[in-house]
């Protein structure tokens, strides 16, 4: 079985890397962090993208958007990552029109989803109250009489998101509701994080009305299912980020000389150089096997997006470290861009929960579904 991209799925992302490489050049990211302009830059590049079809890559002809499989979203997130692109397309794509798609009725799938595809609405996932992962049966937001009140923090994209999907309390149990973030009852606090060029916000909802997505009390089952795909578009957004990591690591190690040679010729920079590119062709390959299983919404896909979701961490965050310690001292400076990388890395990581509760989740996964070892009685 092949899982690499084919000829149409390469030339998407030959496209996608060139139009980003014009649009958002590694200044437009500073420029997130030295001017505050998290918002301005977002929105013009995210507009572009709009229109170029991006937002409607996996979204149904039928509800506005292109129609293609989620591979080709995959492509593009790759490229995304590569460029650190400073919009909010995992809290609007990834998570919120996911959720849409899965769980959405006909009308909300109607009314949301072309004016996610055209990029008219920004949406994000609200879920985490606080530090630590979320646990949806111990939600303090809830919903009474069609009203919603509550504080999620952190929530991504939720400074510059138009519409969210909320968990929150409502018997029987947890549920995903739609929340309009204009309204009067939202209030907004933009947080303070290591990557400035991806905003999260801390919401706050007071008497807000609410409307349901999916059944009543299956909002925890429906964030799992919307986590699952998000994980594997995240992954592939990883993946782009350590490659470009380890490009800027090699291109550094040719042209800084020490002793009269290059400092890539020395062993130790070689061995360093070696260890990320085989972390970055293995979380490659896996990457691959959950977009497979994502596009054809195989039984694999929680074990698959979980060894993703490891696997492109892992890489992404050891190949921004190790590029920083490739450019040595200037690795630290404001100037340098390794620590754009490595802020990245450390964002993507938490996003959808932390690797360490996707490992948990994987080893529970492979506990399951491996059969016990038979015992028998071995008589002399």
């Amino acid at each position: 079985m092949d899982f690499d991209f084919s000829e149409e799925q390469r030339q998407l992302k030959v496209e996608a890397r060139r139009f980003l490489s014009a649009r958002c050049p590694i200044s437009l990211v500073r420029a997130t962090l030295e001017e505050n302009a998290e918002r301005r830059a977002s929105q013009a590049l995210f507009k572009e993208i709009a229109e170029l079809g991006w937002c409607g890559t996996a979204i149904p002809e039928a509800s506005g958007g292109l129609g293609l499989s989620h591979v080709e979203l995959c492509a593009i997130a790759e490229e995304l990552g590569r460029a650190l692109a400073p919009v909010p397309f995992a809290g609007s794509i990834y998570l919120f029109a996911e959720g849409v798609m899965e769980g959405g009725s006909a009308e909300q799938r109607s009314r949301l989803l072309p004016r996610l595809a055209r990029g008219e609405i920004v949406g994000c996932l609200a879920t985490a109250e606080g530090s630590g992962a979320y646990q949806h049966r111990s939600i303090a937001s809830h919903v009474k009489a069609g009203r919603l009140n509550g504080v999620k923090i952190p929530v991504i994209d939720g400074g510059v998101a138009d519409v969210a999907l909320v968990l929150a309390a409502e018997a029987p149990g947890a549920s995903l509701f739609l929340v309009d973030l204009t309204d009067p009852g939202v209030q907004r606090t933009a947080l303070q994080s290591l990557d400035p060029s991806r905003g999260v916000a801390r919401l706050s909802f007071s008497d807000v009305p609410v409307e349901l997505v999916g059944g009543a009390g299956e909002g925890g089952a429906l964030v799992e299912r919307i986590f699952n795909r998000a994980a594997v578009a995240i992954a592939f957004e990883q993946l782009g980020g350590a490659d470009r990591c380890l490009e800027f690591a090699r291109d550094y190690a040719l042209e800084r000389h020490t002793f009269g040679r290059p400092i890539g010729s020395y062993q130790a920079i070689k061995h360093r150089l070696a260890d990320m590119y085989i972390k970055n062709e293995l979380a490659r390959s896996i990457a691959y096997y959950a977009a497979w299983a994502l596009a054809s919404a195989a039984t694999e896909l929680p074990r698959a997006a979980a060894m993703a979701r490891v696997a492109a961490s892992d890489a992404f965050g050891f190949a921004s470290r190790e590029s920083i310690q490739i450019h040595g001292g200037i690795g630290v400076t404001w100037e340098a861009s390794p620590h754009l990388f490595f802020r990245r890395a450390r964002h993507l990581s938490l996003v959808c929960g932390a690797p360490d509760a996707w490992a948990e989740r994987l080893a529970a996964d492979l506990c399951e579904r491996t059969p016990a070892p038979s015992i028998r009685a071995e008589i002399a």
